[in-house]
């Protein structure tokens, strides 16, 4: 017997689960003054023994615990202080503790966003901000799609639209939301016949949509020094189908999931321009994903490029 689950956090996937870096990230409201870059490297654990077979929440002896380990190194460069671009390219490798299906290693989706500040406007003792963003996630090497759960990534373009609103008091409280639209080009297989809810002959997979949203709730202590946050976000499909009773799962399955996070970033004064960020997320609710945890770390390094007099600051 073989049941296993295509997991994908987006952005992404794959981008979803990315730590909102000071580094700035697409889900955040952080932009890069003109001239500066920021490079980061994080290592993320990501764990599940349990997952969601549609909407029974199940275990697998032939699985056991799945492990998915990733190093992603991530730059954000500040094109003007209105417009910054963003890219990420995660390593990848997956394994289970139990049965004889082997992981699998190697890189993912290349991720490029154009990020844009449409908005500011100063609000009592706060300020206001409205961002746009632009981005695609491209698969960058031949990694089975059709290998649940060990694949590395879905297999297809992915294009979003993403917009985040900020309010930001000036003692360093701020709320923020954001969405985006997912539109997903098809994936290839390599085999010429599948079946969803019939069958298929093809190696073409039509790829649902999908949105995602999150809510966050972030203060800045010590002087800018200390950033703390508390995230709840989500995706929803548009389409799919349920993985099968006893049934692999597959790239155009529907994955839908709540999920629930803090993350911390600390700015070392003796070093301008260096951090080291953690983050934790947990699975709440899902619908053919695994209820997993991720644990996360890394570091962060901004400085400049052609404006290196430009002081680096953590407001927006």
């Amino acid at each position: 017997m073989k049941i296993s689950l295509h997991l994908c956090f987006i952005l992404l996937l794959t981008f979803v689960s990315l730590p909102a870096l000071r580094a700035q990230v697409p889900t955040d409201a952080f932009m890069m003054p003109k001239g500066q870059i920021c490079v980061a490297a994080i290592y993320t654990n990501d764990t599940w023994d349990e997952y969601w077979e549609g909407t029974l929440k199940r275990s697998n002896g032939n699985i056991g615990t799945l492990t998915r380990q990733s190093i992603m190194p991530m730059v954000a460069l500040g094109i003007t202080d209105r417009i910054n671009v963003i890219a990420a390219l995660p390593w990848m490798k997956t394994e289970a503790s139990g049965g004889q299906m082997r992981g699998s290693s190697g890189f993912q989706d290349l991720g490029l966003w154009l990020k844009g500040r449409v908005y500011v406007k100063t609000i009592g003792k706060g300020v206001f901000s409205l961002h746009g963003v632009l981005g695609a996630a491209i698969p960058t090497s031949d990694y089975l799609e059709d290998y649940a759960p060990f694949s590395l990534g879905l297999g297809c373009p992915d294009f979003s639209i993403r917009a985040t609103a900020e309010h930001r008091l000036d003692m360093g409280l701020y709320l923020r939301g954001s969405a985006a639209y997912m539109i997903r080009g098809n994936a290839k297989i390599e085999r010429d016949y599948y079946y969803t809810t019939h069958g298929v002959y093809s190696d073409e997979v039509d790829m649902p949509n999908a949105m995602s949203y999150a809510g966050t709730l972030g203060c800045w202590f010590f002087n800018n020094d200390l950033q703390l946050e508390v995230t709840y976000d989500g995706q929803t499909t548009y389409g799919g189908f349920d993985i099968r009773r006893q049934d692999a799962g597959f790239p155009s399955n529907k994955m839908n999931f709540t999920r629930a996070g803090a993350f911390a970033h600390y700015h070392f004064r003796f070093a301008p321009g260096l951090g080291v960020v953690a983050q934790y997320n947990h699975v709440l609710t899902g619908r053919n994903v695994g209820q997993s945890t991720a644990i996360s770390g890394g570091i962060t390094y901004q400085f400049g490029l052609w404006n290196k007099d430009e002081v680096v600051e953590t407001t927006n």
